[in-house]
């Protein structure tokens, strides 16, 4: 079983930081800490704030796509790359991000990952065509990979001790499906009133506040020990990453068997291939294989890769069905997804007190057999399907096991983690987190599309075989997660239960 964890006091990202009054300050014994150094709160709430909006980013034009497609007259090519582009550069960079954050120090990279995300957010703002749009989206991913590890480490440096760390891990670990589910659920109901340049200047807004506010809120860097770039580690991973992702990326448009598709995934294999050979004879790899040796964390970063990916799934598929087959609006589309961000937001704030009382693996557990029942649930739409009592049930399940099986597996993915590699396992955690969504989108689309092709050769309407194949790819996908679930508890059972 795995470590205890103390509660997580409720609240959000304001009130997270005062359980039982105030959390210590950093580097301090009591609650007022020494002069000068930023509390604990504030601290906490802008690395949580930015961590959110990242994530944010990536959904952020999901519901407004069609309509963004329709003002610049753009095909599904296009419309593919631009909803791409900011996730292909931020999965790539990751773990060089995470190298120069364990080199340069987590606040000084934060803040230079915040000035580029906040010039690429201007340029997305103001962009006058798709292609501006989409090398803004490309650039904005670039700053959020210096961002993401550098938030991490800072936040191990904000609570140096396993009870506090513990204590945010479980809270960290639910924002980042927090603010995809805020992307989908705001991103329809502003474009319907206002545009939807709006919702891309968010991220502008946050970056730049944050930016100013970091000095002094944040801790300064501490050094421990000046760690090689590993230059040829980090091309071939960020082009091996970046390669592998477009091409399960296009699979949406191209066939798996053409070279569009092929071209660039046996080109990212070739070269993740070649990184891990490169690692294996470096005397100080970006990426010691060592730190994906252990089997709890193995796990961990597999539950995240899948709970983002079954949420980018629900999203997706369920915003076609509601739009595509049952002719929702855009506004109504988004509303539909209200019950799920509520439900979202309430297991967060239990899901520490969960790991406390039972540990992070079983929460884990869990998590993904409520994920995988939520998903199950869904796997019983057609055509007709009422809100209520045929849609509803699942968006309340998933998004229940989602938040648990995110917190508790943070806390095992970033466990017993040495300081000097904070960096290091913000990237790791992060690119399961983005890489996730990737494969199994391409996976499950395939899936539905072979499904939905199969039904409509057998003479079913376009309606029946369209939600046929959804069907099936909710199926897949909730089995997918019951299977991890029983992978996740049997892998407890090697690991006795340690106090914080």
């Amino acid at each position: 079983m795995a470590t205890a964890v103390p509660d997580v006091p409720p609240g959000g990202l304001g009130a997270v930081a005062r359980s039982r009054g105030r959390w210590p300050r950093p580097g301090s014994d009591g609650p007022d800490g020494g002069p000068g150094k930023p509390a604990v709160g504030p601290a906490f709430a802008l690395l949580g704030t930015v961590q959110t909006t990242l994530i944010f980013t990536v959904t952020v034009i999901s519901v407004p796509l069609p309509v963004i497609g329709r003002e610049w007259r753009l095909d599904q090519s296009s419309l593919v790359l631009l909803s791409a582009a900011y996730g292909l550069s931020f999965s790539g960079l990751l773990l060089f991000g995470g190298r120069l954050t364990d080199r340069y120090g987590g606040r000084r990279m934060f803040t230079a990952g915040l000035v580029v995300f906040a010039a690429a957010s201007m340029a997305a703002t103001l962009a006058p065509g798709s292609a501006a749009l989409t090398a803004a989206r490309f650039a904005q991913g670039v700053g959020a990979a210096l961002v993401a590890p550098a938030a991490v480490a800072v936040l191990r440096r904000v609570f140096p001790d396993p009870v506090s760390s513990g204590r945010a891990m479980a809270t960290w670990g639910g924002l980042s499906v927090l603010g995809a589910t805020l992307g989908s659920l705001l991103s329809g109901i502003v474009a319907t009133w206002l545009s939807w340049r709006w919702m891309v200047a968010v991220p502008l807004a946050v970056a730049t506040v944050a930016a100013v506010v970091t000095p002094r809120t944040l801790p300064a860097d501490t050094t421990y020990g000046r760690a090689t770039l590993d230059l040829p580690g980090a091309l071939l991973a960020t082009t091996g990453i970046t390669l592998l992702s477009f091409g399960l990326v296009v699979t949406g448009d191209h066939g798996w068997t053409s070279a569009m598709v092929l071209v660039p995934l046996a080109s990212g294999l070739a070269l993740l291939g070649g990184f891990v050979a490169v690692e294996l004879s470096s005397a100080d790899p970006l990426l010691p294989m060592s730190f994906l040796a252990d089997l709890r964390r193995a796990t961990a970063l597999l539950v995240i890769a899948l709970s983002a990916a079954g949420t980018a799934l629900v999203f997706l598929l369920l915003v076609l069905y509601l739009q595509q087959v049952r002719n929702w609006t855009p506004l109504r589309t988004s509303l539909a997804f209200l019950p799920y961000a509520v439900v979202l937001v309430v297991a967060g704030r239990l899901s520490g007190r969960l790991i406390a009382r039972w540990g992070a693996q079983r929460v884990t557990s869990a998590g993904l057999a409520l994920a995988a029942g939520g998903l199950l649930l869904l796997a019983g739409v057609h055509p007709h399907t009422g809100y209520g009592l045929g849609l509803l049930p699942g968006l309340a399940l998933l998004p229940a096991g989602v938040a648990l099986s995110f917190s508790a597996g943070s806390v095992l993915a970033l466990s017993d983690v040495r300081p000097r590699q904070a960096g290091l396992a913000g990237g790791v955690l992060n690119t399961a987190m983005e890489v996730g969504p990737t494969a199994g989108l391409a996976l499950l689309t395939a899936l539905a599309t072979a499904r939905s092709t199969h039904l409509e050769t057998g003479g079913a309407g376009l309606p029946d075989a369209t939600t046929g194949g959804y069907a099936w790819a909710f199926a897949a996908a909730g089995c997918a997660f019951a299977a991890l679930a029983a992978v996740t508890a049997l892998t407890g059972r090697t690991h006795p239960r340690r106090s914080g």
